[in-house]
């Protein structure tokens, strides 16, 4: 059984570690330390979780955007293979959670979720990771009503000519290897950056040894052009092209391509007049052309003629304005206006090249907003928004089929949907000193049904649900508190939350000879919350302790509601000695007997009850200042079998296993070895 690392990445991860010294300076070997390992990060405002994604992450440094997230109490990852899992965020997915990637949108185009929007990211090229908890927002897009996931590049002006360099490389069990490059210069007048990621695994092995089809290769390249006229100006031209392979242990197929090309377009002033603190405009496009096969990156059939090929696409564009105004000196009011395009097309047969694409969906958006914050006094803020969205969609297909079969002419083809919904909020927040906050807020949430509920799936009684499945419509309470002393840091988020309308995916249903997956509406109640603390022994050590839960409950159907990841606590020790560093976390998540079988997401339904389950892993390190250092670690030390609640089930794959749920990997090792020349 091998896990060993691929030679290329350890030979440049110890290169980059050894060879950076030469480049610092003695007085500058020790500097300041910021945070070494990310385990679990904590919310210090209100509602808010913020860290940076290229710091080491326990468990492993992570490949893409739901496996960043995953470290937050709270989230959780629908694991299909090795990569582009599907985050979870207090039992809520896809489009109930908001993902924004430095502000524009991007919308997979597989029909099963093999691209969701995080498949796109490549963790190194942001320089911020932000979650905004529950409906509390409504300056970033509709929906958003579990909450809205930020990953964004800070802007790179230069005061005088000057360059940086910022690199990192990754090696892991299982023939990983992940490299990361970013160069930019400039001058006061403008900059240009670039940034370079490459990520590669093979198939990782579970606690009992077996091999899970999972490997995968991702690449991305990304340029930025930005003119500064002024310190206070800023326009700025990006572009970005992407593409992998990642095989699936959940399913017959596997993405063979994922390729995305983005153009965006930024423009921001600051500073305009004494009530006009900032404008802001964005316009982007965005275009994924997705290949998914069973003959690429797994055993192809031994019969030519069960050669399996889909190539669906999707066209997404977009913009956004924004001003920032100052009523007054205690008073802020946010105004401004988003709209979105998107159309989804397909073609399909290993000879699809030749064949025209089809439109079956076009969705478009126009939304306004304002967001209000009053300061009361010194101590107390009352925040409040208000959005109206003018959801368009039209249902282009001509027939609907189900898998190979084709269910007939579609009846609802042609038709259009037009509808208006808004969303609120209010929230008070007071400090009851300088280190401690506590807030209540209420807000709601209109959701209209995305590609993959209204267009992917039938209704109960018909094989088409463009007209009978509704809007989504999400009452929820949010409260808690943040808290830092000299030696201890606590936070507490809990929410309680009233969805009428809840779009709930159902399999196995049977419509005469053959079972099929449906979209249907119930009312539905989740509450649960998020709690953690750090204290300081003393400068060197530090415990760490977190834990999240949700309960949810199909009202309608009077039983669990499913998808709700089970009770799961956190508990990390660290010990910084200066240049060098350690520290461990033990994961331990309860057994989840609440399930409400083949009823979820679309993403995934229950599969059943599971088992609870302790994971303990170590980490450790040398740096030679903030920006400089080598990582090394162990995940899941003791070689633990186990699959999250969650988690896709197991597929007939040759030459594998099948297994219940996709298990996650056994015993992993791994070293990250990070530098920065300015």
């Amino acid at each position: 059984m091998s896990r060993s690392f691929e030679p290329k990445a350890l030979t440049l991860a110890l290169s980059v570690a050894l060879l950076y010294p030469h480049f610092v300076r003695a007085h500058e070997h020790h500097d300041e330390p910021g945070p070494i390992v990310v385990t679990a990060p904590h919310m210090r405002a209100p509602l808010e979780v913020s860290f940076d994604p290229r710091a080491p992450q326990q468990p492993l440094p992570a490949n893409d955007g739901a496996g960043l997230l995953k470290t937050i109490p709270g989230m959780n990852v629908i694991r299909k293979g090795g990569t582009d899992g599907d985050p979870v965020f207090r039992g809520m997915a896809a489009s109930r959670l908001n993902i924004l990637l430095d502000g524009e949108t991007i919308l997979g185009g597989c029909g099963m979720r093999m691209d969701p929007p995080t498949a796109y990211i490549f963790p190194d090229s942001y320089d911020k990771l932000t979650l905004l908890k529950g409906p509390q927002t409504v300056i970033h897009g509709p929906g958003g009503s579990a909450g809205t996931v930020l990953f964004e590049r800070k802007p790179t002006p230069f005061a005088a000519p000057g360059w940086s360099i910022k690199g990192a490389a990754t090696g892991a069990s299982f023939d990983r290897h992940d490299e990361f490059l970013d160069v930019k210069g400039g001058s006061p007048l403008g900059y240009v950056q670039g940034i370079l990621t490459h990520a590669r695994s093979g198939n990782y092995r579970d606690g009992n040894g077996d091999t899970v089809h999972s490997k995968y290769e991702r690449w991305s390249a990304t340029g930025v052009l930005g003119w500064t006229p002024d310190r206070d100006t800023r326009v700025e031209l990006s572009a970005i092209r992407s593409d992998g392979e990642a095989a699936y242990a959940d399913r017959g197929m596997d993405g063979s391509s994922f390729a995305r090309s983005n153009y965006g377009l930024k423009f921001e002033k600051r500073k305009v007049s004494r009530a006009i603190e900032k404008i802001e405009a964005q316009a982007y496009y965005n275009y994924i052309d997705h290949v998914m096969d069973n003959f690429n990156v797994r055993k192809p059939p031994m019969n030519p003629a069960m050669r399996m090929l889909s190539n669906p696409d999707r066209e997404t564009a977009g913009g956004r304005v924004a001003f920032t105004l100052r009523p007054g000196e205690s008073a802020k009011l946010v105004l401004g206006a988003d709209l979105q395009r998107n159309e989804h097309t397909a073609r399909s047969g290993v000879d699809y090249r030749s064949k025209p694409r089809v439109a079956d969906a076009t969705f478009t958006t126009y939304g306004m907003f304002g967001e209000w914050t009053q300061y009361v006094g010194e101590s107390d803020r009352l925040i409040a928004g208000l959005r109206s969205d003018r959801w368009k969609a039209e249902d282009k297909r001509a027939s609907i089929a189900s898998g190979m079969m084709s269910l007939g002419p579609n009846p609802t083809a042609g038709a259009h949907r037009e509808e208006t919904h808004t969303g609120g909020f209010v929230r008070y927040e007071r400090d009851l000193s300088d280190d401690a906050t506590v807030y209540a807020g209420f807000g709601r949430a209109e959701r209209f049904p995305d590609y993959w509920e209204l267009i992917n799936k039938e209704s109960m009684t018909g094989i088409s649900g463009f007209g009978t499945l509704d809007a989504e419509r999400t009452k929820q309470f949010d409260a808690g508190l943040t808290w830092r002393a000299e030696r201890m840091e606590v936070f507490v988020s809990a929410f309680y939350s009233r969805i009428d309308d809840y779009i709930l995916i159902q399999s196995q249903v049977a419509k005469g000879m053959r079972r099929t997956t449906v979209a249907r509406n119930i009312d539905a109640t989740t509450w649960g919350g998020e709690a953690g603390l750090r204290y300081a022994f003393d400068a060197q050590w530090k415990l760490s302790a977190s834990i999240a839960y949700t309960r949810g409950v199909n009202e309608t159907d009077d039983h669990a509601l499913g998808q709700m990841p089970p009770l799961e606590g956190r508990i990390g020790l660290d010990w910084d000695g200066g240049d060098w560093f350690a520290g461990g976390l033990l994961r331990l998540v309860a057994k989840q007997d609440r399930y409400a079988l083949d009823e979820g997401n679309i993403v995934g339904q229950d599969l059943g009850a599971t088992g609870g389950f302790g994971v303990f892993s170590l980490n450790g390190g040398y740096r030679w200042r903030k920006d400089a250092r080598i990582t090394v670690g162990v995940d899941n030390l003791f070689d633990k079998t186990y699959a999250e609640s969650i988690s896709r089930g197991g597929a007939t794959i040759p030459g594998f296993d099948q297994t219940a749920r996709v298990n996650e990997p056994g015993r992993t090792y791994w070293i990250k070895a990070q530098f920065a020349l300015e």
